[in-house]
């Protein structure tokens, strides 16, 4: 599987978020967006990254740009993940990893001598025009929300 190509519109999708409300891609063309795929809400890396979006949100907010994490899990999940870490941006149910199919992020994964498909941890920065701008596929859970601002104030503060 494949990443979408830099530069390109971003794949198009509308996913339930955890109030089971119907977001769309297109909903924040005129806004940078944050995108980043998540393997499982409550898990400690998960919860790492998450909170460290969440304590961003300010400085987020005047860079014009909006995070949205998805993972596989149910909207009910993602509602007690939500309030449990006070999280301040939606998180998107895509139980049947269709849109992190288009992103290419649904792959084999090993974890612990074992073998599994699953969402591979990834961000995916997407320009105000609904283009993609950048591909984070290493992703080090302690220090995303400082990597994406790094990013957003350094190479892409033009988009």
């Amino acid at each position: 599987m494949a990443f979408p190509k830099l530069g390109n519109l971003a794949p198009a999708f509308s996913l339930v978020n955890q109030d089971g409300k119907t977001i769309s891609l297109k909903d924040f063309r005129g806004k940078r967006v944050v995108l980043y795929f998540y393997p499982r809400a409550m898990t400690p890396g998960c919860t790492v990254q998450a909170c460290g979006l969440r304590e961003s949100a300010k400085a987020l907010a005047r860079l014009n740009v909006v995070a949205l994490g998805v993972s596989p899990d149910q909207p009910k999940s993602l509602l007690k993940f939500r309030e449990r870490d006070g999280l301040n941006f939606d998180l998107l149910s895509d139980p049947d990893h269709a849109v992190a199919e288009k992103y290419g992020v649904w792959g084999l994964k090993k974890f612990m001598g074992r073998e599994s498909m699953g969402i591979l941890r990834t961000t995916f920065i997407i320009g105000g025009d609904g283009k993609l701008r950048h591909i984070m596929d290493k992703v080090a859970t302690k220090t995303h929300h400082d990597d994406v601002l790094a990013l957003l104030q350094g190479a892409l503060k033009d988009i």
